[in-house]
């Protein structure tokens, strides 16, 4: 089985928006959490989806599946005080209903612009290394500041080295589950990804290029962004250009 945690537990603060959290702003007249989760819920190897909502917008989500007949959603759990918390409470859930050797694509609920070849990619990936993290090429030069002087550059790291993660990142499920117990007992709650906590617990991660246009979106610049690419694409579906 391939299943699939979506973690929308975040309020947004960085959007400045005064009506809705980001996951539930529309383009359109639907909500980004909704273009995210089509993209899994229409993918044929795509089994099962389990979301982490932030608290008291559960309803609300319910609501919005329904509407916009999202099929695969199993479960929707309340998320935590951090994206790591949320993300175990959604795989804690997964656990009980998929086997500890099922992939699972652990994504952003505000990263809307994943594509099926990118999910593909992040099964086939797991299947064969045990890992799948989605990335793109960096695109500008990447420095690391000096220890001494704060407006100082220090190294600059050859660009061509360098990748962005992004989401989905994939693992089997017993394997992230079995992580994420073990930084819960070792007081560990603050990694900022899965890919960064699975490589602690010793893990090794393979990647898996996807397109520059998955982007999350976080701030009003994102939104904007975000509503450019999907307008290019109705008008190319439309016009054909």
């Amino acid at each position: 089985m391939n299943t699939v945690v979506i973690f929308a537990g975040g309020a947004g603060q960085r959007m400045n928006s005064k009506t809705l959290p980001k996951q539930f702003l529309e383009l359109h007249g639907k909500p980004i959490i909704i273009y995210t989760l089509e993209q899994f819920d229409d993918h044929p190897l795509v089994d099962g989806i389990v979301v982490a909502c932030l608290p008291g917008w559960e309803k609300h989500l319910e609501r919005l599946i329904r509407k916009f007949a999202i099929e695969k959603v199993k479960a929707i759990v309340p998320g935590g005080v951090n994206g790591q918390e949320s993300i175990f409470n959604a795989l804690h859930k997964l656990t009980e209903l998929y086997d500890p050797s099922d992939v699972v694509m652990i994504h952003d609920g505000v990263r809307p612009l994943i594509d099926a070849d990118t999910i593909s990619a992040n099964i086939e990936s797991v299947k064969k290394y045990g890992s799948g993290i989605t990335v793109s090429p960096a695109i500008e030069t990447v420095t690391i500041g000096s220890d001494d002087n704060k407006t100082q550059v220090g190294q600059i790291i050859d660009r061509s080295l360098c990748r962005m993660a992004k989401a989905p990142q994939s693992f089997l499920l017993g394997d992230i589950h079995e992580a994420h117990l073990k930084a819960r007992q070792d007081g560990l709650l603050d990694f900022i990804d899965s890919a960064s906590l699975m490589q602690h617990y010793g893990h090794s991660l393979h990647t898996v290029d996807g397109p520059a246009t998955n982007i999350k979106i976080t701030t009003p610049t994102d939104f904007y962004i975000f509503r450019a690419i999907v307008d290019a694409r109705e008008s190319q579906q439309i016009l054909g250009y």
